[in-house]
């Protein structure tokens, strides 16, 4: 048998208490003793004892726990930048031959028959042509079927007027008179008036151009001289 110097402990009898209640017991035993230290510090001699003896008591106050520095700021994420891809290469596409398309030529046009045009409007009629301009007679080729008669005025015998008056007239194809005109004036009214009067009395011979008639102007000259 062995032996021990360490003495053996006599077996405790179960605690009949449980672990809330054993704190109720202490703090009731506590808030004892602080009424019982607070019931002699009203009596005026312990309180004078009290303070007396202070000064031999030293309170130790532990000193504040530091204050712990404030965690570092976390770390800025750095994106990372995903590694490059290789550049994909396509294939080639495959070249597809094209079916041969058979396109089917047109049919040509069939040609359009353009209206028949309409009848041209008669062409109006040609205006007439201007009639040529009269000819003169020569006065070599005036003949006289009835030859002019001069009838001297009376007045102009006793006024003593004379002159030569120059008449023209327009013989038509018969040889008739048509117009006469005074061409030229022999200075006196009365006289220029017997003379184209004689000359309205004349017929002459048709005058012709190539065996036809043609009628045309002359030149007839009377001469009034009281001599005659």
């Amino acid at each position: 048998m062995s032996t021990s110097s360490t003495p053996r402990r006599p077996p405790q009898a179960p605690s009949i208490l449980t672990p809330l209640q054993w704190r109720g017991v202490v703090a009731g035993a506590l808030g004892a003793h602080v009424l019982a230290g607070w019931g002699l510090l009203q009596i005026d001699a312990v309180r004078q004892s009290v303070i007396e003896a202070a000064p031999v008591f030293v309170n130790i106050v532990a000193p504040p726990a530091p204050t712990p520095p404030p965690p570092p700021p976390p770390p800025t994420p750095v994106p990372k930048t995903p590694p490059p891809k290789a550049p994909l290469i396509a294939a080639a596409p495959t070249p597809q031959v094209a079916a041969p398309v058979f396109v089917a030529e047109p049919a040509p046009p069939l040609p359009v028959m353009a209206p028949p045009a309409p009848p041209a409007p008669p062409a109006p009629p040609a205006p007439p042509a201007p009639p040529a301009p009269p000819k003169t007679i020569p006065a070599s080729a005036v003949q006289y079927l009835v030859a002019p008669q001069l009838e001297y005025p009376r007045a102009s015998r006793r006024l003593r007027e004379t002159g030569k008056a120059l008449v023209r007239v327009y013989i038509d194809e018969a040889g008739l008179p048509q117009a006469v005109q005074l061409s030229r004036s022999t200075g006196h009214p009365m006289l220029d008036e017997a003379a184209l009067a004689a000359v309205r009395k004349a017929r002459f011979r048709p005058y012709t151009e190539n065996g036809q008639p043609t009628a045309g102007w002359a030149f007839i000259p009377l001469s009034f001289d009281l001599e005659n």
